[in-house]
């Protein structure tokens, strides 16, 4: 996308950030290594076109020696969005001195798996039956998946960011 720009959330930004979320996540609440997040707390970045619209959030948090990535929405996917938000994200963590920056996918999200692995994030760990235990947190996470694909595991991907990574 041509024009995109990252910069922090502001107040004014909130209303189309929601709406991201809702689209995506079916409300601000995402459940993660056995963690309820609430997006809306969390420091979130966003990508506006040149308009000054919205068109992406990513919504992530400190966490020992790195930076997570709780939330990674796109208006549009495929636009350069995502890629420019998580650019930016890796950037706060590096300014922040983390080793790494990480998130959490789930199993049948292969779209996402292929997205960050070519943007240089790698495997890090499976953490079998986690989505199961998920549900208890948010009953509304479907048992069945992205391409028919049954929904129980996490894939926690990183990125370093120091070498020797």
């Amino acid at each position: 996308m041509t024009g995109v720009a990252v910069r922090p959330a502001r107040a004014g930004d909130r209303a189309a950030v929601d709406a991201l979320h809702d689209r995506e996540w079916g409300g601000p609440y995402v459940v993660a290594h056995d963690t309820r997040h609430d997006l809306r707390t969390l420091p979130t970045l966003v990508a506006v076109d040149g308009a000054g619209a919205v068109v992406g959030a990513l919504a992530h948090h400190g966490d020992g020696d790195g930076l997570e990535v709780v939330s990674l929405v796109a208006a549009t996917p495929g636009a350069g969005v995502g890629t420019a938000l998580l650019a930016a994200a890796a950037d706060v963590a590096r300014t922040e001195g983390r080793a790494r920056m990480w998130l959490v996918t789930t199993n049948d999200n292969l779209r996402a798996l292929r997205f960050y692995q070519r943007r240089g994030l790698r495997l890090a760990r499976v953490d079998r039956g986690a989505v199961d235990r998920a549900r208890r947190l948010k009953p509304t996470i479907p048992v069945v998946g992205e391409d028919g694909i049954p929904l129980h595991d996490e894939l926690i991907l990183e990125l370093r960011l120091t070498a020797g990574g």
